[in-house]
């Protein structure tokens, strides 16, 4: 390479839904040849994600990555090559409590996301869900790196040590206004947004205060040493990371809020811009680079 930018130094971070991944919901074939040649070239490139691990690896099973993923909004790290979560944090088993019994006040059952001491992920849910949540499970219930455990409805809200997610879905004006309340609580960080297929429905994710992707960004930058940090992003949830950033950038396809915060706007997610932007950083002629 010949970029004037020594490889390792810097950082790409690029959110998956909506951003990196096509309408498919898949990565590119052309996305992953180009990531895995720039990881093999020794630059770091990382995904951040509300996504579990056991999503991301599916995802991202043919693309190279050689430093750990921010996963579940920040809440912690995955090292993908030795398949461990690194950094995790927690709520408060009180602030967890609280919140549940909120959740339980106004009728939403969340998914409890509990980090066992073996390193398993268990999910707890009551047996009864709405299409919603079913949808959510069926798409998810063959998951590698995931427990799915369901209980009767009082059993569901009691809350459990090691719990680093509660999240929620539902009808977005029932969920937002669960998310109002919930952000009064400074033991807690809130993200909340609506789907980006079906904005009638809305998402709540619940972590321990001072969880973000951007501030997971902040500690991967610092953990390898990285002097220059360039973002990629689509959802509200994504604009955070933008403060963070030497170079924020936003997919065409990005909500109105996100591309007015973005430094500029490239592509869409459908023509695998984000990773043709990260080669473009680099003076590379690209089908010699990726070996077509």
């Amino acid at each position: 390479m010949n970029s004037g930018i020594e490889p390792g130094r810097h950082l790409f971070v690029t959110d998956m839904d909506g951003t990196l991944l096509g309408s498919d919901s898949r990565v590119s074939g052309e996305s992953s040849d180009i990531i895995s040649a720039l990881s093999r070239e020794g630059v770091p490139v990382t995904v951040a994600t509300a996504r579990t691990p056991a999503s991301v690896e599916v995802l991202m099973e043919a693309t190279r990555t050689d430093i750990p993923a921010i996963v579940m909004t920040g809440a912690a790290l995955w090292d993908r090559s030795s398949k461990r979560y690194v950094d995790p944090v927690y709520p408060s088993l009180g602030a967890v409590a609280d919140a549940l019994a909120l959740f339980a006040a106004k009728g939403l059952c969340p998914f409890v996301y509990v980090l066992g001491e073996d390193g398993e992920l268990d999910v707890f849910h009551r047996e009864e869900m709405n299409a919603f949540e079913r949808g959510f499970y069926e798409e998810r219930r063959s998951l590698v790196l995931k427990r799915f455990i369901f209980e009767k409805d009082d059993v569901c809200f009691v809350p459990r040590e090691g719990t680093i997610l509660v999240f929620a879905m539902g009808i977005a004006g029932l969920v937002e206004e669960v998310a109002g309340v919930l952000r009064l609580d400074p033991r807690l960080s809130v993200s909340c947004y609506r789907d980006i297929f079906n904005k009638d429905i809305a998402f709540l994710e619940l972590f321990a205060s001072g969880v973000s992707k951007a501030a997971a960004v902040r500690r991967l930058s610092t953990r390898i040493g990285a002097e220059r940090v360039t973002v990629y992003g689509d959802n509200l949830n994504d604009i955070p990371m933008f403060g963070v950033a030497d170079d924020a950038v936003a997919v065409s396809n990005a909500l109105p809020e996100v591309k007015e915060a973005a430094a500029r706007v490239i592509g869409p997610n459908t023509d695998s811009s984000v990773a043709r932007d990260m080669m473009k950083c680099f003076e590379v002629d690209r089908a010699a680079f990726i070996g077509e």
